[in-house]
Order: structure tokens, then sequence, then C-alpha cells
């Protein structure tokens, strides 16, 4: 077992002092070139031989001995390979051919390195004469021939040809350096052949040829077995004739069984083994032609031939239709004639004709007459026959011409739209080709055209004005003259009229609509064929209806309209003829109703009586206070009693002693006039324990404003403006107009009063002018009131 180990233990460390030491091999040298020589040169002559030494120049460690792998190529596939410690190697290649030629190159390997030299070109030249040999040189038409062509010790694939003179008798190609093959020679004749060989070889994209073999002479001799043609009576006969041919042979060929004897005439064999027989037949004018007496004998032909005329006894019948052209209802000929006959076999009395309709007799005559109609039409053909010749016309298609028929008139598309072209088609379902359509217009031509193709159709164009001159148009339809004229009908079609410009109508009229009223919209055209359809549009272009009606208007009730449906209404129209058109476009104002009127009215008046009611009171009670007039001795106290005046920028105060007079202040009448006579100062509320009263003044330091009236509040004087400007609407506009107007009345009526009901102290009489303003102020009430109402 130890034993066993020890063993184990030396063969790795071999194996590993081997891989060590082949490592180290083959790092101790390096392949530094390859070259391929060739001796004794790149070309030779044919027989030479050739050396090829491929030679590594290799650098190495000393003491080192490397193992040299020589590989040799030609045209790029290897040829030999061979292991030596040699540092260069032979290839020979001892007596050379032109099958030697090509490219040759080597390469070395040593160990994992391997290097191969460039491609080096050998030529050889010249190529051996090939020799030809023959079995036998003299043999009879039809005998083979084996042929021998020979190219001793060429090598290589060769292309051998068999030839004589320009004419090619085989080739093969072989890697052989020959070729057997036995010919066979067919001639008509005794002739001499002169036959040679020659091959060629293929070297890459060249071909080399070789000289020619030795020429052969091989005579070939005739076989006699031509045949002689005969033919009774002679080769130029008349229909009807009888002919008989008979072939001959050679009689030293004639008992021999292989020989066969055929007539032919063109592709068709009309008799065999003639050599024992005749061919008789009736001559027709279609057996012109030439005829042939073929001999065979194994693959030898031989023939001989004669041409045949045939003259006519009489030439193919005609048949002809008179007239050309036939309608229905007229009168036809069909006729059968000949034009040549053998005057000196027969006479034309000695000729029968019969005329067939589809195959079926109609007459055994040369004529025939009849009406045309439907069933005369037909293929129709003659028959001529005399001396058992019988001889067939071609056929002839009779076909009488259809008279047109009524033609039917139509538009292409309807309906047809009033001021707008349509196309008008006119046919006719029965009637021969070319039918002449005309399309008129109350009698008058408007146009024509003619149809010639069954796949044609007659169209004219055309345009209304109104829908009642559909009818005024027809079309005729002709194909043999005047006499075959046929009218249509009048066309009838439905016809549409564009509509018209639509009339928008609002009822109730737009100015008298009030909220939760019925609003119907109409709307109607003068124009246009129904059915219409209508839409109605409000604000922005909405659409809010559409509909279709039979009829030319049509309405859309808004129920129970708010002030959010005021704006702009208008409606669209169009029908079948795709013409839209629109209204104009009418504004709705949608105003309050009336209950809100009649609110808005109590709520005004209310406001009204509560003012003149405010107002006449405290009139009445400011006038009982302005007739108080107190003693001197408590007018001093007066003040003390009296609240101040507010000062403001709108009024001056000033104080002064009541003098009975008009105080004016800059330049400004005061409101204070002079005492009325019928008051006196004993008639004024005496006061006791006070002095003399002093009163304070009030002047104005601007005009009036009218639309300012003076208001009490405890003694203070004071004005509130009254607005007329941003009221919702009209009915609140006049409803501020009327207490505007009934405030500057009071005012004025007051104020021409002998105490104003807006102060404390009396008021003097006032002029003319104060009174003309009053009666001004009242008009002016009267007329807001009844506005508003």
């Amino acid at each position: 077992m130890q034993v066993k180990k020890q063993l184990t233990l030396r063969a790795g460390t071999f194996l590993i002092l081997f891989l060590f030491t082949s490592d180290k091999a083959n790092t101790e040298f390096i392949i530094k070139s390859v070259n391929l020589f060739i001796q004794p040169r790149n070309e030779v002559q044919r027989g030479t031989n050739v050396s090829l030494i491929c030679q590594a120049e290799v650098s190495q460690s000393p003491g080192s001995n490397p193992n040299y792998e020589y590989i040799f190529y030609k045209d790029y596939e290897m040829l030999l390979t061979e292991k030596t410690t040699a540092t260069h190697w032979f290839y020979s290649i001892p007596d050379a051919r032109v099958f030697h030629s090509g490219k040759y190159e080597c390469a070395v390997v040593i160990g994992h390195q391997n290097k191969k030299s460039g491609s080096t070109d050998l030529t050889v030249k010249g190529l051996l004469t090939p020799v030809l040999s023959v079995d036998q040189q003299r043999l009879k038409e039809g005998d083979n021939v084996t042929a021998v062509c020979t190219a001793e010790g060429e090598m290589g694939s060769l292309m051998f040809s068999f030839r004589d003179g320009p004419v090619e008798l085989y080739r093969k190609s072989t890697n052989t350096q020959k070729v057997e093959q036995k010919l066979a020679f067919e001639h008509k004749r005794m002739r001499t052949v002169n036959m040679f060989c020659y091959y060629s070889i293929s070297l890459g994209s060249k071909i080399e040829i070789s000289n020619n073999s030795n020429v052969i002479d091989i005579d070939i001799q005739e076989l006699g077995i031509t045949p002689e043609i005969n033919v009774m009576p002679s080769a130029n006969v008349i229909e009807g004739d009888l002919l008989t041919f008979s072939c001959n042979v050679d009689m030293t060929y004639q008992k021999n069984s292989e020989l066969r004897i055929s007539l032919v005439h063109g592709h068709t064999t009309l008799g065999l083994n003639m050599g024992q027989k005749t061919y008789n037949m009736s001559a027709k004018a279609n057996d012109s032609g030439q005829y042939e007496c073929i001999a065979s004998l194994g693959a030898i032909h031989k023939s001989s031939s004669v041409n045949i005329t045939v003259n006519q006894l009489f030439s193919v019948p005609a048949l002809s239709i008179h007239p050309p052209e036939v309608f229905e209802g007229e009168h036809f000929d069909i006729t059968c004639h000949t034009d040549i006959i053998a005057s000196v076999r027969i006479q034309r009395e000695d000729i029968k004709y019969f005329i067939y309709k589809e195959k079926t007799l109609v007459i055994s005559n040369y004529r025939y007459s009849n009406t045309a109609r439907n069933v005369t039409n037909g293929k129709y053909m003659c028959v001529a026959k005399a001396n058992g010749i019988i001889k067939e016309s071609s056929n002839v298609l009779f076909r009488a011409k259809v008279l047109v028929s009524q033609p039917e008139i139509r538009v292409d598309a309807p309906p047809v739209i009033v001021d707008k072209h349509f196309w008008i088609h006119c046919h006719s379902q029965n009637g021969s080709l070319p039918i002449i359509y005309t399309l008129k217009r109350n009698n008058i031509t408007v146009n024509r055209t003619e149809v010639s193709n069954p796949h044609e159709k007659a169209r004219f164009i055309a345009m209304i004005s109104a829908p009642s001159d559909i009818s005024s148009y027809f079309c005729e339809a002709e194909n043999n003259g005047k006499i075959s004229v046929k009218m249509s009908q009048r066309l009838n079609e439905t016809v549409i009229v564009p509509v018209g410009k639509p009339l928008f109508t609002v009822i109730p009229i737009p100015g008298n609509i009030e909220e939760g009223e019925d609003v119907t919209l109409i709307c109607g055209i003068p124009k246009g064929s129904p059915p219409i359809n209508f839409s109605f549009y409000g604000n922005s272009h909405t659409p809010i209806n559409t509909t279709t009606v039979q009829s030319n208007s049509s309405s859309f009730v808004l129920s129970a309209v708010s002030r959010q449906k005021s704006g702009n209404y208008y409606c669209e129209a169009f029908n079948l003829a795709n013409k839209l058109s629109k209204s104009d476009i009418i504004s709705i104002e949608v105003s309050l109703a009336k209950w809100k009127k009649i609110l808005t009215v109590a709520f005004c008046l209310l406001i009204l009586a509560l003012v003149v009611i405010f107002i006449v009171l405290r009139y009445k009670a400011k006038r009982g206070r302005e007739t108080y007039n107190p003693p001197a001795s408590q007018a001093a106290h007066m003040p003390d009693l009296m609240p101040a005046f507010p000062k403001s920028d709108d009024f001056l105060i000033h104080e002064s002693h009541y003098s009975g007079f008009s105080v004016g202040v800059n330049n400004k009448e005061s409101v204070w006039s002079e005492k009325p006579p019928d008051i006196s100062d004993e008639g004024i509320l005496q006061l006791p324990n006070e002095g003399d009263v002093e009163y304070t003044e009030v002047v104005h330091s601007q005009p009036l404003d009218p639309t300012r009236i003076p208001l009490r509040k405890g003694t203070d004087t004071v004005y509130s403006e009254l607005q007329t400007q941003g009221s919702p609407d009209h009915i609140n506009h006049a409803c501020w107009n009327m207490l505007n107007s009934t405030m500057i009345f009071l005012h004025q009526w007051t104020s021409s009063s002998q105490t104003s009901p807006f102060g404390i102290l009396p008021l003097p009489y006032q002029s003319l002018p104060s009174v003309r303003n009053t009666h001004s102020s009242s008009k002016t009430l009267i007329s807001h009131v009844f506005n508003f109402v």
C-alpha cells in the first residue's frame, strides 16, 4: 500500500515537471517569418520536376529543439501536412502538368504559434496532344462507329470533344485520361466524315485547350431506300376527281421486313405499308398541298414528295342580306350565290342551294324573303351542292333593328330646387342604337345628344325659376329619322322652393309685456316648400326651440315670463333646399307685474298722506305759537325760552331787533317779512317778568333748492334732500318725482301764507311772484301724479 502511494507521488511529480518544461519550451522560441520558394522557377514546361520549399525563420534558446509542423496549400485548399524538427521542408511535383498550375502557400505551426507564408503562383505550360482512334473507317448509313480520344498522362478534370470539321459530334467531361463513345451518322448521300478530338482543362478563371488530335476519315455509304411517289391522273385536278397515290423503293430493300413506307399530307398520315398498296381519294379544294412518301429503316428515314393542286369545281357560296339595316316591320331578302365555277365540269344550273337559319332548313333555294320581326332574327347560312361537292357559306347574323320606344324622363337627383341647376335623364327601354335624344321646353329645343354606347346615358342640365316650370320639360327620341320620333311625358318631379326671409312677430307688443304674462313668438316665411324647420333663439344666440312643420309658420310660447327673459330674440328657417334664412332681431323688455305697480303706488300714496298730515299738524301747531306776542317785559326772557339755530355753511345767523320791516343780509332778502296788519302786539302772548323779546333771523346763503324741504326737528330747522336718481324703474322714478313735487308745492304754498309752518315767527305777506310760483308748483305736482298713475 505504501509502495503504491510512492509511485503515485512520483508520477505526479513527473507530470508537474513535464508541464513546467513544456510551458518553458513554448516560451523559448519565436516564429519570425515563413517563406515559400518554387524550384527551379515559377513558370515551367510540362514534364518538369518542381519542388516547393517552405522555410521558417525561428528565434530559439540555445539547446532547444522544437517540433515543426509544415502545411502546404494549393488554391487555398490543403495539400500536405508534415511534422519534423527540420527548419524547412519540401513538397515535390514530379513530371508537372498543366493541372498543377495555381496559387501555393505554406504554414508553420510550433506549439501554439502559427504563421503562414505569402502566396506564390506556379504556371505549367503545354498540354499533351490527344490521340484519336476508331474501330472502323467504312460503314453504311445508320451504322455506329466507336471512337476513343486519349490524353496520356494528363491529370485533373478534362473536357473531351469529338468533331466533324465545324460540327460537334459529342462532348463529355471526365477525370480520366480518355473517353470512348459510339457515334452514329445519318446522311442522305454517300460522303466522308473527317473526325478529330481535343480536350480542355479549367484553371480557375482560365481554360487551357489542347491541340487537335490526329484526323481520321470515315466513309459512309448511303442506303438506297429513297421512295418514288406517283400520282394518277395528274398533280393538277379539279374538285371531285379521283386521286391515286403509290410509293416504290429499290427492290433490294423492298423485301426487308424492317422497312416501313408511309404516305403523309402535312401532319396527317394517310396510309401505311405503301410499298404493297396504293391510296385513293376524291379531291377537294382543301386537299391542295405537298404529299410525301417516307421510307424508314431503323433510324434512317428517306422521303420524296409531290405538290398537288386541286382546282375548285365552284367557289364557296356567299350569303348576303338586303338591305343591310332593317327595322322591324320592313321587308328583307337573303340570297346565296357562287362567283366561280369550273365550266368544263358543270354549269350554274347544276348547283343546288339551301338556306338555313340556326342549322334549320328555311328554303331549298338561293333566295329567301320575309318581313323583319323578332322571330326572324338569328344566324343564317347557305349550302351549295354539285357533283358530290358540298360547300357551306359562313354564318351571317341577322337582327332587325328595333324602333325606339317612348322615352322616360326623370331628374337625376330629386328633388328639384328652384333657381338651382339640375340634371334631366332621358332614356328609352327599347330601341336599336344609335338613338338621338332631344330635350324640349314648351316645344322649344333646349339641347340634343346621340347615344351610341349601351352604357351611355342622355343627360341635360336645366334650371327653373318657379315650381310650375318643371312640367314645361319633355324629351323626344328617334333612331330612324322623323318617322320614328317618340315623345315622353312631361317632367313631373317634386320641386322645393327655398325659404324666404322669416318675419318674426312677438305677441303682445314688446313694449307692453309684464312679468307673469305668456309671450308668443311667431316665425313666418313668405315662401318655401314644406316641411319647414323653424328655430327660435334668445339671448347669446341660445336656441330655445326647434320644430319641423308642414306650414309656412310656427310659434312658440314663453310661459309666465320673468324680467330675466328680457333680451334680443330672432328665428331661423330652412327646408330641403338647405338654405338657412334668418329673421330680424326683436328686443323684448319685461316690466313689473300690475300687482307690483299697484303695491308701489299704494305705498307711495301712503307715504304722501303721512307727509301731508305731518306737515298740516306741524303747520297748525306753529301757527298757534306765532299768534302769541309777549310783552316787552317778557321779551327779554325769550332767548332763554328759544333754542339757538345750528350754524352751518348753508345759513347765515344774525341777531337783530324786530323792526317790522324786511331785513337784508349779504344782499339776500330775509325769510322774515313785515308782520301782517291784523296781528297786534296785544294779541301776542305775554310772559311775566320778561323784558323785550329778541328775535333770531335766519337768512339763506344760497337760492332755495327746490329739492330741499325745511323740516322741524325740535326747535331746529333742518333740510333733507329727496333723491330721485337711481330708482329701480320708471314706476319708482315717477313715485319719487311725485313726492318731490308735493314737498315743493307745500313749501311754496305755506310760504305764501301769513305764517310759516317751518318756523315760530309770523311771515310777512308775499308778493305776486310768490303766488305765481305756488301755482306753478301745483301744476308740476298734478303732472307727476298723472304720470305716475
